[in-house]
């Protein structure tokens, strides 16, 4: 991120126990910027869909590392990017469908709209068998002034 004021990196193993990690990782980083319930919520949902992403699709029946950088800038705009080196999207216009999942019945195939609903950007990009970048935006409030 441009003219980012902070940055953090974690990267931690496709387990599902991490999925609460990182979403607990990215409230911790949000708080010097002061979120909104609303705002820290909406964070938390987008990052727990990214990752639970990684842990079901992108490794499938493996485990393999799942890294998120998160930044904060000018104008209270945070930046995460969650990363894989899984298998890979074939179709990303396709998987940002919702409804569309290769996880089978037991999946619901929205991580892609929840994550778009909850953040003010969102891009993704894949090669197959390489791995897939996420990357989120969303503009922090800042008290007593309009966005």
């Amino acid at each position: 991120m441009k003219n980012s004021i902070n940055k953090v990196s974690v990267v931690f193993p496709s387990k599902s126990v991490n999925e609460g990690f990182a979403r607990s990782c990215a409230a911790a980083f949000l708080t010097p910027l002061d979120p909104t319930v609303d705002e820290l919520s909406d964070v938390k949902t987008a990052v727990s869909e990214a990752v639970t992403n990684c842990i079901v699709h992108a490794y499938k029946d493996t485990v393999g590392d799942v890294c998120m950088t998160m930044y904060s800038g000018e104008k209270n705009e945070v930046e995460i990017i969650i990363k894989d080196k899984g298998c890979g999207i074939e179709d990303v216009t396709q998987a940002r469908e919702p409804m569309w999942t290769t996880g089978g019945a037991d999946r619901s195939g929205m991580g892609f709209t929840i994550m778009e609903s909850f953040m003010d950007s969102l891009s993704v990009k894949s090669v197959k068998g390489r791995g897939t970048t996420v990357k989120m935006k969303k503009r922090i409030s800042v008290r007593g002034k309009a966005k």
